[in-house]
Parts: structure tokens; sequence; C-alpha cells
């Protein structure tokens, strides 16, 4: 954490959405965000206080390259249907080194539910969250990782950012 108490942790983001429109998510979010927010890039270097957004229509894993975490987008077959999906993104990072925070938010189907599997095999001091039935607008993604028993954390949506915080406090990080 900075001076300030705000986490300078990058982000990267799989949501399911049409062509174009993570691309929007992108820049509108970027406009009230104290951190950068951008659709990811294929080739480019993971840095702190950025928030990556996988663009529709390409899974987003994440590799290691020298000293190095890059982006590579890529348009294998889709996942359960997804392309982006959660999946692939998470159990990308399941073969690295890395200390993360996996969060399953609202939406449909069971994309993430394998990826957080594939974390906790690897590394079972990883954190998961997932968000409560009481805020998701569809439970089936968070439902489908708490029925794992991996899940570490349900919480209501306004309560996720603060535990992540602490979460990334308690391990030293910012």
């Amino acid at each position: 954490m900075n001076a300030a108490g705000h986490v300078e942790t990058p982000v990267l983001i799989v949501q399911h959405m049409p062509a174009g429109f993570t691309q929007l998510l992108a820049k509108r979010l970027d406009s009230f965000s104290e951190h950068h927010v951008k659709e990811a890039e294929n080739g480019e270097c993971i840095r702190k206080k950025t928030i990556y957004i996988a663009p529709a229509d390409y899974h987003m894993e994440i590799v290691k390259y020298r000293t190095e975490l890059k982006i590579e987008l890529t348009q294998s077959p889709p996942k359960k249907g997804h392309r982006p999906s959660v999946d692939v993104m998470l159990e990308s990072l399941s073969k690295l080194s890395v200390s993360l925070i996996a969060v399953i938010l609202t939406g449909m189907g069971n994309d993430g539910t394998q990826g957080i599997k594939a974390l906790k095999e690897n590394d079972p001091f990883i954190q998961l969250i997932a968000e409560s039935e009481e805020t998701s607008v569809v439970f089936g993604m968070p439902k489908s990782a708490i029925a794992t028993n991996l899940v570490d954390f349900i919480l209501p949506l306004h309560r996720i950012g603060g535990k992540i915080k602490e979460i990334i406090t308690g391990l030293g990080g910012n």
C-alpha cells in the first residue's frame, strides 16, 4: 500500500461481454478510477496500479517472461462456451509462483471453478473470495465456486474491496 492506504497491486478482469463492450467498460472505469483501467493488449507487461480487462473474444493468459509477467491473448477455442474464460486465466496463473487473490463475482454458469481448483492445488495458501448470494445478480458462478469448498471468504459485493485490502496488507504487499 502507498502512504494514502491505496492498493497498488495490479488487477486482472475477465468479463463475459460482446466485442466492443470491454473497451467501453475499460474507458468508463478509467474515467473515475484512481488506477489506470485498460483493455489488455497482447504481450504487455503487467504493471502496478493498472487494471487489465480481457478483450471480448480473447482468452487472457499470464506468462512469465524473464522476471516479468506478461499478458498473452489467444483465440484458442472457447472453454465451456466462453472466450474469454475465467478458467483459462486462472489456470495460467496456477502455473506461476505468484501471490494472488482470486475473486468470483456474479455470473451464469461455472466459469472459474476449474481455475480455482488449479490455483488451490498448486498453492493452498492462495486466497479465494466469492460474492454472496445476497448481492449476486446471477448466483451461478459464485455458487459453483463455493460448492468446491475451496473458497476462503463469501462476502457481499460491498465488502469484497475491503477484504482484498486486508489480505494484501496482511501479506505485506501493496
